[in-house]
């Protein structure tokens, strides 16, 4: 891993419909990342926040069923032109969120500077919903689909270029929540998926040496994408959309900690930390300690 880092904040809470997530950066910085980056000797640079465009109501076009989908839009193609700017300088582009539609963005900024970008979506839900399966026709649950070239025009184009990501160079970890609609594209297109079921069956550490040795061969970058909702509500218990039966704080540190010791990652999000659903910032302290095992931190 780089040992210069970049902090981009999107404080985006348009791309569903829970208050407080916009919150998430700050939450996370006043839990320390800054600091706990520095003492295990990176240097840190904080980009600051993305603008995110306010509409005076939630907005849903009639055509679409997407709520928000033009600020959505435009924040994340402010936020691929952050990220590519920060690949280019040869930095880490860590991203705190903010709901989960600013993945779309993170990927159109990232993937245009590999051939083949592998990612490790952590995540209790698929987020491969499009307009026309979204029961709710909230943008946090379509960023996955959106960055295979799957669905809207106007999400799928981000960047100037469709499929930011190919099927087989996906790895799902922590699923427990999924439509129908995503049960169907996951099947149609092989993606590979480590349920709870997986994860209970054979364990983390054969979950994460399965999906390194997955990716390892065939992609040339690994993008980390870690919803806070892949956690059990127990541990990140601010969340937007909490699902009972989840990874726990130990398992998710090995996780960490393994990617960490395959240096495989070379980009990365935290997101869905929302401060008004949270107890005593909790989540965003959960996410600055994860962030420290994915960069190598150790108890001894």
């Amino acid at each position: 891993m780089k040992k210069n880092i970049t902090l981009i904040g999107v404080p985006m809470d348009l791309g569903q419909t829970r208050r407080g997530v916009d919150m998430g950066p700050s939450a996370i910085r006043y839990a320390g990342i800054v600091e706990r980056l520095k003492d295990i000797e990176y240097n840190v640079l904080d980009f600051g926040d993305i603008e995110i465009a306010r509409p005076g109501t939630i907005e849903e076009t009639i055509e679409t069923n997407l709520k928000n989908l033009e600020e959505v839009a435009s924040a994340s193609e402010n936020l691929a032109q952050a990220v590519s700017d920060v690949i280019q300088e040869e930095r880490f582009p860590l991203v705190l969120g903010g709901d989960h539609s600013i993945a779309i963005g993170s990927l159109a900024g990232i993937s245009k500077h590999y051939e083949n970008l592998g990612v490790i979506w952590y995540d209790a839900h698929g987020d491969l919903n499009t307009a026309d399966t979204s029961p709710s026709g909230n943008i946090h649950g379509m960023p996955l689909a959106a960055s295979l070239g799957i669905g809207h025009e106007t999400l799928t184009r981000i960047g100037g270029y469709e499929q930011k990501v190919k099927p087989e160079n996906i790895v799902i970890i922590g699923a427990r929540s999924l439509d129908e609609g995503e049960k169907t594209l996951i099947k149609e297109r092989g993606i590979k998926v480590y349920t709870m079921h997986e994860i209970d069956r054979i364990g983390m550490t054969k979950v994460m040496e399965e999906t390194i040795e997955y990716l390892s061969g065939k992609t040339d970058g690994v993008h980390l994408s870690l919803d806070l909702d892949g956690l059990d509500p127990q541990d990140a218990p601010g969340v937007g959309t909490p699902v009972l039966g989840g990874i726990s704080y130990r398992e998710s540190h090995l996780a960490m900690e393994m990617l960490a010791e395959s240096q495989l990652i070379t980009s990365a999000e935290f997101v869905e930390v929302n401060p008004i659903l949270d107890e005593r910032n909790k989540t965003a302290t959960v996410a600055v300690a994860l962030m420290g095992s994915l960069f190598g931190e150790k108890l001894l």
